[in-house]
């Protein structure tokens, strides 16, 4: 039997989310100890939800307006 794994994931790694929001790694690690982009802890790895990433991408754009 054949497991299909998803082409895009649902979590992205530290160096993913400063990639995606060109921010340092020392930014990324304020907003997740601050709450503003909610992660998760599997094992050692630290993991962030693409939504949440969206979301606070969304959050920052209604700020702004």
């Amino acid at each position: 039997m054949l497991t299909v794994v998803p082409t895009t994931p649902e979590a992205l790694t530290v160096p993913e989310v400063m990639e995606a929001l060109r921010i340092s790694r020392f930014k990324v690690y304020d907003l997740i100890r601050s709450n503003e982009l909610p992660s998760i802890k599997i094992g050692r790895a630290r993991r962030v939800p693409v939504d949440s990433v969206r979301a606070y991408m969304r959050d920052r754009l209604e700020e702004a307006a």
